[in-house]
């Protein structure tokens, strides 16, 4: 079962993944010279843009100019940075203010000794690329004995941010949402050199290898369930990999211990929905476009001469103070060329942009740039409205998000009881986000919202957590 699910996820979803993960960011493959080689993106270009052509017996054509504007990246940072730019408050919810104190202080450790504020970023763009993101929750030096306030104790809990690409989960018959079973599959290179055997010099040599001997490769995969964690170790390239049983483990916490969190729902399915995937037809059609006006502009942008009945012509330059003398009253000099005015492509190019807003929720204003709308924007209440469409996204993504971390801290209380870092019971492990304010907001403003929930009732040291002043309220 174990070798038939990593086939599949190889050949199926991994490919897949990483694809979106290349059109977020773009990278440059590098070549063997070491010279910066294709982008990414540019796989999404039509071969009359990438493929050179033979033309005729005159040899071959050069590849024409590619353009590539990566309008995938700012989109995606700036849905983090609305979602995460300001700190997330955690709230214990326990019955007993003291003891609510205490978990908030503990969680907080937790967090800050995994990222903190950097943790949940990474939670956000994992998951607005992938789609969905998993945690997993480990506990470092199981045999040490704890400590006896229990808070020095939370910088053994770890929270693994997993990689989408690395993750295989196996669903329950029953229940799409529930796991059986939870696999990290990835490689990875050790400190050993490969063999340099006869076949790999035979195949360095027909297929044009590079001959260098290099790292050996080792295949790692981790299992868990809700009884056991087990490790096998293998070598990749092979179905099985000849894969071996290296470790094998209890599973005190009674439960896979992996929080899973979807972008943005999609019933009926384990993964959630990508802000990536729909971007990309709309982005191969940009960078077409680009790419096909900059070769017009290449063309065209400069002038050309033809020139009629006028001796060595070609071999003075056309420019200022240059004369040219003939006897022939038939001798010309015609000018043609020069880009032009090309109102059907600039149109074209601005709707794919507006179509890549639309689908994305995220426009340039919501990074900054006016575009001389600054007369529509003199109060908050315009750029909310201006902004809408994105303030809706954060809002919508906040719930499986906010559900998610959550879980997340609940999971480790749960694990922390377990191992008898910080004791604690299932009562006690509630807790309530207070998201901070999307749209930036100033001082004046904070403290007097800030007024109006002292008038209204809310408890102080909430009031306090929210503007930041965690210490002075005594959490």
């Amino acid at each position: 079962m174990l070798d038939s699910l990593i086939e599949e996820h190889r050949g199926c979803t991994e490919p897949r993944l990483r694809r979106l993960w290349d059109y977020y960011r773009n990278p440059a493959r590098s070549s063997i010279d070491g010279k910066v080689g294709v982008l990414a993106q540019e796989a999404g270009l039509p071969q009359r843009l990438t493929k050179a052509k033979a033309v005729g017996g005159l040899g071959v054509e050069a590849e024409r100019e590619v353009v590539i504007e990566n309008d995938i990246a700012w989109r995606m940072h700036t849905q983090v940075d609305f979602m995460f730019g300001k700190p997330l408050s955690i709230q214990s919810i326990a019955k007993d203010p003291a003891r609510a104190k205490k978990i908030q202080r503990f969680l907080r450790r937790v967090i800050k000794a995994n990222g903190g504020e950097r943790f949940f970023q990474d939670l956000g763009l994992l998951g607005s690329v992938y789609g969905f993101v998993d945690v997993l929750v480990r506990v470092t030096d199981t045999h040490k004995t704890p400590l006896s306030d229990g808070v020095s104790d939370a910088d053994r809990l770890v929270l693994e941010t997993i990689e989408a690409p690395r993750a295989i989960p196996l669903l329950s018959q029953q229940d799409y949402r529930r796991l059986d079973a939870y696999a990290l599959h990835f490689c990875r290179r050790t400190s050993q050199v490969e063999q340099n055997h006869f076949l790999t010099r035979v195949r360095n040599r027909v297929l044009g290898g590079s001959g260098r001997r290099q790292r050996s490769v080792v295949e790692h995969t981790q299992v868990w369930t809700g009884q056991m964690i087990q490790s096998f170790v293998g070598q990749p390239g092979t179905f099985g990999g000849g894969r071996k049983l290296v470790e094998q483990e209890v599973n005190r916490l009674g439960r896979i211990p992996v929080v899973h969190i979807q972008n943005l729902s999609q019933p009926f399915f384990y993964e959630g929905l990508s802000e990536v995937e729909p971007l990309i037809p709309l982005q191969d059609e940009l960078n077409t476009r680009l790419s096909d006006r900059a070769n017009r502009v290449t063309f065209q942008s400069f002038k050309m001469y033809l020139g009629k009945g006028i001796e060595h012509f070609t071999d003075r330059p056309v420019g200022p103070g240059q004369m040219w003398a003939t006897d022939n009253p038939d001798a010309s000099i015609t000018e043609f060329g020069g880009d032009g005015n090309n109102p059907s492509e600039e149109a074209h190019i601005n709707e794919i942009r507006e179509a890549m807003d639309k689908a994305s929720a995220v426009s340039p204003l919501a990074t900054g740039l006016l575009r001389a709308r600054v007369g529509n924007l003199t109060s908050q209440n315009a750029l909310r409205i201006v902004l809408m469409g994105l303030l809706a996204k954060v809002e919508k993504k906040r719930l499986t998000y906010g559900d998610g971390i959550e879980r997340i801290c609940e999971l480790l209380l749960h694990a922390a009881d377990v191992y008898g870092l910080f004791p604690n019971s299932p009562e006690e492990r509630g807790v309530r986000l207070d998201w901070a304010e999307p749209l930036p907001d100033t001082d004046s403003e904070l403290l007097r919202n800030a007024l109006l929930k002292l008038e209204a009732g809310v408890p102080r040291h909430q009031v306090l957590t929210e503007l930041g002043y965690a210490d002075q309220a005594g959490v």
